[in-house]
């Protein structure tokens, strides 16, 4: 080992934002960057998010329709099939369907959909299930619990 191995541990250096306006040697002095006039090289200077310059911009030239309730929740469906990747005898809950891959992070629930067949009887615990998947889990011999 010598010093042209050495490295400093990671996570230990990160790039911190450049500095300008720190004189002609750093190579970004004098206007930092901003060139020469206009309102992009001011203080507090540029537009907002959108503007085109006093077009109207595209936000508000495109129609607007329906309804988007804001309050809305993000169910994630995963389909009876899905579940013969689990054990016979099993609990499966919507922890075990992130371990296994069924369901991403982001979502306000899990609904069990009747799709395809299962063999085996499983505990299921999610917050819905539609009609014939319940029955799909119960006719294998397993429980449908609604959390």
């Amino acid at each position: 080992m010598d010093l042209s191995n050495l490295h400093p541990a990671a996570g230990s250096k990160h790039s911190d934002a450049f500095r300008v306006g720190r004189g002609h040697g750093s190579g970004n002095g004098k206007t930092a960057g901003r060139g020469q006039k206009g309102q992009k090289s001011r203080s507090g200077g540029g537009t907002r998010i959108g503007f085109e310059g006093g077009q109207m911009p595209l936000y508000r030239r495109l129609p607007k329709r329906g309804f988007k309730c804001i309050n809305a929740k993000k169910i994630v469906n995963v389909d009876v099939s899905r579940l013969e990747v689990f054990e016979a005898d099993s609990v499966v809950t919507v922890d075990a369907l992130r371990e296994k891959g069924l369901v991403k992070n982001s979502f306000d629930g899990v609904k069990i959909l009747g799709n395809g067949e299962i063999s085996k009887a499983l505990t299921v615990q999610v917050n819905k299930f539609s009609k014939s998947a319940a029955a799909k889990i119960e006719a294998a011999g397993g429980k449908a619990e609604v959390i």
